[in-house]
């Protein structure tokens, strides 16, 4: 198991910070804090970074930050800090997104909580930076190398969400690897963003 650097522990104390939070003040937080659709009258802009911060129960917090030390401890040793939170921010961000223009086209629904839009950027990254790496998921229990594991989670959340509703924000997650994948080809100077200059 990896260390534990500063910015992921500072972001999974936060996060359970803000589940005790939630247990205290209940709907109340997450009516401010908590992603609402556009048309519901409860959406406010900061809501798509703060829903990242909110979880729905115990096991959705701990599963969430079990991946973000697993995946994410690695890639801030070898990113850094600012780096690290960029990438993060931008897969939260493209994931609230997704989840916003699916409620759009496919009918409105409750408000979307939870860091797995980030983690599951996070799990992009692992699988791009370390594609023949070896990890044992705990579903299922089958070693397997990263790249795959990636590739198989990505096409169950398409899967999943194109199901139906299941009360899993499955496009958010979906959104947080697509912001990812952008973040890369941002720093590498990819279409569809212009060339970067060296410096």
């Amino acid at each position: 198991m990896p260390q534990l650097p500063p910015t992921t522990k500072a972001l999974m104390l936060f996060c359970t910070a803000m589940f005790c939070a939630q247990l205290l003040f209940g709907y109340q937080l997450e009516g401010w804090l908590a992603l609402w659709p556009v048309g519901s009258g409860n959406f406010m802009p900061w809501q798509l970074i703060t829903y990242a911060f909110l979880h729905g129960d115990m096991a959705h917090l701990f599963f969430n930050m079990l991946g973000l030390w697993m995946f994410g401890s690695e890639i801030e040793m070898i990113w850094g800090r600012r780096r690290y939170l960029e990438y993060l921010g931008a897969s939260a961000l493209a994931g609230a997104l997704c989840q916003l223009l699916v409620a759009v086209l496919m009918g409105p629904s409750g408000p979307t909580i939870g860091a797995s839009g980030a983690l599951y950027g996070l799990l992009l990254a692992f699988g791009m930076l370390f594609p023949n790496r070896v990890i044992m998921p705990l579903f299922p229990p089958i070693p397997m190398k990263a790249k795959v594991f990636v590739a198989v989670f990505g096409a169950l959340e398409l899967l999943f969400g194109l199901g139906g509703r299941s009360g899993v924000a499955h496009f958010a997650h979906l959104g947080g690897m697509l912001g990812g994948w952008l973040m890369f080809r941002y720093w590498r100077g990819l279409p569809p963003f212009p060339p970067r200059r060296r410096r």
